[in-house]
């Protein structure tokens, strides 16, 4: 495995100089980022959702019946804000809060027929983005990112597992 912590790369920055790879990385991604939530305006303009309500409802799609609390870890949200969120998404119909099953104080959170696609929607339309924009690569740089795909799935598992609260049995500070 690569060390991407080691030493100066030869990628060229854009102010200059050279970038290390996890930085170089970094900037790639929030790039990445960015640029697929432009295409996905440009290419879906009539969508009436914001980023983060996507983003709600298709973790939602991954966690069905997940309270709000859950919801706001696994987003790294506060709950006010997951909350505001599913108040916008309960008057748009695309879900619905019910019963968390036997503690009746919980509420558990499942998407609509409406949300379910809204949810495909946005993958289409982000499956849609990037098939375009592979199709402009040459064969064998579609060929490295395919190669790259376990890296990067792995990659998106060791942040995940990062970002996930370690459990103080002592109760921390």
């Amino acid at each position: 495995m690569t060390d991407l912590t080691a030493g100066p790369s030869t990628e060229p920055r854009a102010g200059g100089g050279t970038a290390r790879p996890d930085a170089a990385l970094a900037d790639v991604v929030a790039r990445l980022r960015r640029a697929m939530r432009r295409a996905a305006r440009s290419a879906d303009p009539d969508n009436p959702l914001a980023v983060a309500q996507l983003e709600l409802l298709s973790c939602v799609a991954e966690n069905p019946g997940a309270r709000p609390g859950e919801v706001a870890r696994l987003l790294r949200l506060a709950p006010n804000s997951v909350t505001t969120l599913v108040r916008g998404l309960l008057q748009r119909r695309l879900i619905t809060r019910a019963s968390g099953g036997t503690d009746r104080r919980t509420v558990a959170l499942r998407l609509t027929a409406d949300g379910a696609h809204a949810v495909a929607r946005w993958q289409a339309t982000n499956t849609a983005i990037l098939r375009q924009a592979l199709a402009g690569m040459s064969r064998q740089r579609q060929d490295l990112i395919t190669a790259a795909l376990p890296a990067l799935r792995e990659l998106v598992e060791a942040v995940d597992a990062s970002a996930d609260p370690v459990d103080d049995p002592g109760g921390g500070t």
